[in-house]
């Protein structure tokens, strides 16, 4: 079977219904293929793509996949294809040292964000986003692609300079998880070369490969043949088609070309299994999975049937798992069955789960249980009909939001075509032959399907043990599992949920707008309600199909008490856990079937929120869930049950856990042992957390919504909004009181902090943190010459803690204003790092500091950051998201950010003396930290 996939519809997609108007349809024709895709192959056997968009304006994505990943690496190149993704950075034809970054990020665009690359088992893809489409632009994006295919230039004193950082990458990435995962593979791929080609590889062959074996896998592997470039975005596609024609026909095909072989994993009649534990994993997690093969034909209509049928029946025994875990007396904190793909050739039906802890049996029971009772008895009614409106919905919205796709999710569809031959599908039309393929279909069929994903041969089981708990051995497994299929006492599910609203019986007393204002400025209408809260509203429309709602406040976290923190910390996540109005949080989802519309709440430092958003047709849906947070919020003694539970689990799963203790280790440092607004997350604080206390607090900060300011955007008209915001939120009880924020900021222990602190760990690092702070004035441009102080110092972190010293994977460098509570400026580094090298790397750190004080600034990083404000700025405007920061800046902050005195102007005269002046202030009499963890010997 085939897992499929279009315009990344995760493998829960599935419409199922009945059209008496549906075509017929012929299950062996091909599925309808998306010709807004050009797709070509030239003569040296390079696959090229192209699409246009506009998703965003005048840029463009450029990508080369490589049919090459770790599994083809011999014994003495472990590693090398994730090397050789770094050396595509380190020198080209065209491009020499850092050629292609300093190149592009004089256009604006960011390494690690807009410039970057993955390797992974069977593929390695680079990409560089966003390029603007000048035609100058075009042809240098082209270029990189051609170099990155076939002109590396591999000098030894490249190669030697990344060693160090490819170690320091593989230090960064180790922890308890990674090493479970290494423990696992050969359970997960039948101990084939897969177990053995983690693409990080071995550090012994990186720090000692000759450096004819990396140039050898490059010539061998890196050929056209093996290679798809493709270019996205607001481009001429005839015209890019003949710039690649012409530029890449170039590359000769190479003769005798070694075979890319595809993995096979061996069939397995008894159940495979391993367990695996660590030091620093303190909760289990059981994975079980039943092998598929997986086709690479053409895909049919027929393969389309199966892969939805198979997508609906693990997503209804998903949500019957997600059911029982949400009894505060399930055995397990979460559980899921999916169907994707395994490797190139094999997909696997699998089930996860995370048990509480020493209940590891009777959680694989519990689950092993509702997987033979859908095997038995199937589906119900209820759970088809609930399917059929969710995924149809689905559906609907991502074809009305076709020309909203990212450049991401199109090139998802070009990497699964070009190395899975998975059809890049017309949507609408892929849409009628589902309506068709399920218009005669029957519930056995649907039935037949679990009973064929249930196999009983190429099962593996994988088990993430606890020293000193009850682990679930394959002797155990093995009984459970016979246990469930012989079960005589299993039943059939029931669910009998139907016909239920979101405001059933709910009395509402509708309101008035009293006062309609309109802005001209920023093209907003404000309404005022008769209750008192304001709505502010802009109608925008470069996002289809897209409502987004924010209701602000100001109070939060600075109006509560020191001793009802830990009970705020809590409150959003009780409130998810409660489910909305009378819906436990077990049936709303089944009273929303079909609709697209969401609420959360939440309590910052200075103000609390209820933000949301929906498909236009769903605006009404939105009102009223924001109408119940204010007049029927729920709150479920059961959910705040399964959240002390989940809560239990963590603080085991994060007091071992080595990126935990490092933070912790920092707060304590910074604020000391006791200090009530800056608490540890551990059994003293859930222990002072109180169900009737987070009651309370949020009655009291949500009881007022004239207080509230109200942000709509989105393709809602006027006409009609004004009738909900009637009906939904000026029918809210409000006063007239008004709240202020509390400055609540908390001071470090000390104002000059310089600690070593010792961990143990099973894989030694060290992690240094530093930071500078100082009362600093805030205004918009002092803002922005933080935010480039920031910018700069990443820049020379990367340039000489990662390249010139091989001492960290990569730094990060952060400078900012606050404006509330207070008005202080600061910097902060971090980044791990080899123990042996801290010393001289935090030398660095502050010697790069202080040239900033002292001028020695280069213009040119400078200008790479400041063009990249004003091409994201521009960007962004592309975006329904940049409109609600706008409406929320121009009411809550006072300024338009479209004028360009509040951003294009402030950019434009930032000099190196703006920097420089900034950085001496700040550091003059500044506070400081500088903490580091080191490994205990």
């Amino acid at each position: 079977m085939k897992k499929i996939i279009h315009f990344n519809l995760f493998i829960a997609l599935l419409f199922l219904s009945t059209f008496t108007s549906a075509q017929e349809i012929n299950l062996n024709d091909p599925l309808p293929v998306d010709n807004t895709f050009k797709k070509g192959v030239l003569p040296n056997g390079m696959t090229y793509y192209i699409k246009n968009t506009d998703v965003t304006k005048n840029v463009a994505s450029y990508y080369i996949i490589q049919n090459v990943g770790s599994i083809l690496e011999n014994d003495d190149q472990q590693g090398l294809a994730h090397f050789l993704e770094h050396m595509a950075f380190n020198g080209s034809q065209n491009f020499a040292g850092k050629g292609i970054l300093n190149t592009m990020e004089k256009h604006g665009l960011i390494f690690g964000r807009d410039i970057n690359a993955y390797t992974s088992f069977d593929e390695t893809v680079y990409n560089v986003d966003n390029i603007p489409t000048k035609p100058e632009l075009i042809d240098t994006g082209l270029q990189i692609l051609s170099d990155w295919s076939n002109f590396l230039l591999l000098t030894d004193t490249e190669i030697d300079a990344e060693r160090g950082v490819i170690k320091e990458e593989w230090r960064t990435r180790q922890s308890g998880g990674m090493r479970i995962l290494q423990q696992n593979l050969g359970t997960m791929f039948n101990n084939t070369i897969y177990a053995k080609r983690l693409p990080i590889g071995s550090m012994d062959v990186v720090e000692k490969f000759k450096y004819k074996a990396l140039r050898d896998f490059y010539h061998d592997w890196y050929r056209t043949d093996l290679q798809a470039i493709a270019v996205v975005g607001d481009i001429n596609v005839d015209e890019i088609e003949k710039k690649i024609i012409a530029l890449f026909s170039k590359i000769p095909a190479v003769k005798n070309p070694k075979r890319r072989f595809a993995v096979e994993i061996p069939e397995n009649k008894e159940l495979i299994y391993s367990m695996a534990k660590d030091k620093e994993v303190t909760t289990s997690q059981i994975s079980f999975s039943i092998r598929h093969a997986r086709s690479t034909k053409d895909e049919t209509v027929s393969d389309l049937k199966t892969s939805l049928l198979n997508s609906m029946v693990t997503s209804m025994l998903s949500s019957r798992l997600r059911e029982i875990s949400q009894n505060p007396d399930a055995p397990f904190l979460g559980a899921g069955i999916g169907y994707s793909s395994l490797t190139r050739n094999t997909n696997s039906f699998s089930a996860s789960i995370s048990p509480k802890p020493n209940q590891q049996q009777i959680a694989f029971a519990t689950v092993f249980d509702e997987i033979i009772r859908a095997v038995k008895f199937g589906f119900t009614q209820e759970e088809i009909n609930r399917t059929v409106t969710q995924f149809s919905t689905f559906y609907e919205n991502q074809i009305s939001k076709k020309d909203d796709i990212s450049h991401g999710r199109l090139i998802q569809s070009i990497k699964q075509n070009y190395l899975e031959n998975i059809t890049i599908a017309d949507m609408e039309k892929e849409y009628e032959l589902i309506k068709a393929i399920f218009k005669n279909l029957t519930t056995p069929e649907i039935h037949e399907t679990i009973k064929n994903l249930y196999s009983k041969e190429n099962r593996s089981m994988t088990v993430t043990g606890v020293e000193g708990n009850d682990n679930l051995t394959k002797e155990v497994a093995l009984s459970i599992i016979t246990a469930a299929e012989n079960n005589a006492t299993l039943v059939a599910y029931s669910d009998g949920f139907s016909g239920k609203t979101l405001i059933s019986g709910l009395k509402i007393e509708k309101g008035s707008i009293v006062k309609e204002e309109t802005n001209s400025t920023i093209g907003s209408t404000t309404f005022t309600l008769s209750n008192g809260a304001k709505v502010h509203y802009k109608f925008v429309n470069k996002n289809k199909n897209d409502v987004q709602l924010n209701a602000v406040s100001y109070g939060g976290m600075s109006l509560i008490n020191d001793e009802n923190l830990p009970s705020a910390t809590l409150l959003g996540s009780v409130i998810q856990f409660s489910g909305l109005g009378d819906y436990s949080p077990t049936d709303l989802p089944k009273v929303l079937a079909g609709k697209t519309a969401a609420t959360t709440i939440f309590i910052s430092d200075l103000t609390e929120s209820v933000s949301g958003s929906s498909t236009t047709k769903d605006i009404e849906t939105l009102m009223q869930m924001v109408h119940l947070r204010f007049v029927k919020p729920r709150f479920d003694q059961n959910g705040y049950k399964v959240l002390m539970n989940n809560l239990d689990n963590y603080i085991i799963r994060r007091s071992k856990t080595i990126g935990e203790q490092i933070s912790d280790s920092i707060t304590v440092t910074l604020y000391g042992h006791n200090n009530p607004k800056a608490r540890l997350f551990n059994n003293d604080l859930v222990k002072d957390v109180s169900f009737e206390k987070i009651k309370s607090i949020y009655l009291e900060r949500f009881n007022n919504a004239a207080d509230f300011e109200f942000f709509i955007i989105g393709d809602i008209d006027a006409n009609t909004l004004k009738p909900l915001l009637e009906k939904y939120i000026a029918s809210i009880p409000a006063s007239t009181n008004k709240e202020e924020w509390k400055d609540n900021s908390i001071s470090w222990v000390q104002n000059k902090i310089d600690k070593d602190v010792f961990l143990k760990m099973e894989d030694p690092k060290s992690s240094v943190s530093i930071s500078y702070k100082n009362d600093y004035p805030y205004t918009l441009k002092n803002s922005l010459v933080a935010r480039a102080l920031g910018d700069i110092l990443q820049l020379r972190y990367t340039e000489t803690l990662r390249e010139q010293e091989g001492g960290t994977y990569g730094a990060s460098a952060r400078a900012s204003v606050s404006k509330k509570p207070t008005q202080e400026a600061s910097i902060t580094i971090r980044f791990d790092c080899n123990p042996d090298k801290v010393e001289e790397l935090v030398a660095i750190v502050h010697k790069e500091v202080e040239k900033m004080a002292q001028g020695t600034i280069e213009q040119s990083d400078l200008s790479k950051s400041l063009t990249n404000y004003l091409k994201d700025r521009k960007e962004q405007q592309d975006y329904n998201r940049y409109e609600m920061s706008l409406l929320t800046n121009y009411f809550r902050e006072g300024y338009n950010m479209n004028d360009p005195k509040n951003f294009e102007d402030i950019v434009n005269s930032i000099t190196v003396k703006d920097i420089q002046e900034f950085t001496k202030n700040l550091l003059k009499n500044a506070k400081q930290y500088e903490i580091v963890i080191k490994p205990i010997k």
